[in-house]
């Protein structure tokens, strides 16, 4: 055995046998796409842990559906899965369309525009190990957690058991931006077991943020409604 396949040996070993869905919901996202999937690839593939990647494209004028279809190609239909939708109809709702077609049994959650690192995501799946946390959620606000460009309209990344997620999808109201703070605020009403990884955060790579001025301001009244009601 060759000591390049030992390695490859040694570290696919170090998976647990579970399997883990990203879900990437896209609009307009053609330039950091191939990015963004690649170090996917790189990060689970040298943790070792099985994967799946699924894009939920809301039918951008750029190309983005082309351009994942190419990394299809390269890497696979059993890793990269594709599930269009025919126009932008909101955060929450790709996430819906999207772990409908979900094999694992964890779900991370988190956007294509590379304001997260992917290099975190083997500290998401250690952490939920340490605790057999219900959900684990990326903060800036502890450790060794870094911001650089950030700003309010920021989200964060987050990893679930599969039937937490789904419990919370059932029970959240916000289709839009509020959805994941919505989903948080669950649950801690639900006494959820949740983990934190502190992680630095980059503004977008390339491209636009998929939020305008009036999606902020809806944005910011969907939370105001979401802390009233809930």
């Amino acid at each position: 055995m060759t000591s390049t396949m030992a390695s490859r040996t040694s570290t696919r070993s170090r998976g647990d046998g579970e399997k883990y869905t990203v879900l990437l919901p896209t609009y307009n996202e053609r330039e950091n796409l191939p990015l963004i999937v690649w170090l996917l690839v790189k990060y689970f593939g040298e943790s070792g842990y099985d994967y799946e990647i699924i894009v939920i494209d809301d039918g951008s004028p750029d190309g983005t559906l082309e351009v994942a279809e190419q990394l299809q190609k390269i890497y696979g239909e059993d890793k990269i899965l594709l599930r269009p939708r025919a126009k932008k109809l909101g955060l929450g709702t790709a996430y819906i369309h999207g772990i409908k077609h979900a094999t694992g049994s964890f779900i991370f959650i988190m956007d294509a525009d590379l304001s997260h690192h992917p290099k975190f995501i083997p500290e998401f799946i250690e952490k939920q190990k340490e605790g057999d946390y219900d959900l684990v959620s990326g903060t800036r606000y502890q450790g060794d957690g870094g911001v650089y460009g950030w700003d309010l309209r920021r989200k964060l990344i987050r990893l679930y058991k599969r039937k937490v997620l789904e419990g919370l999808i059932e029970r959240c109201v916000s289709k839009g931006y509020v959805f994941q703070m919505e989903m948080i605020i669950r649950a801690r009403q639900l006494d959820y077991s949740i983990g934190e990884v502190p992680i630095s955060f980059v503004d977008r790579v390339y491209g636009e943020s998929k939020l305008g001025g009036n999606e902020i301001v809806s944005f910011l009244k969907g939370l105001l409604t979401l802390f009233a009601t809930t």
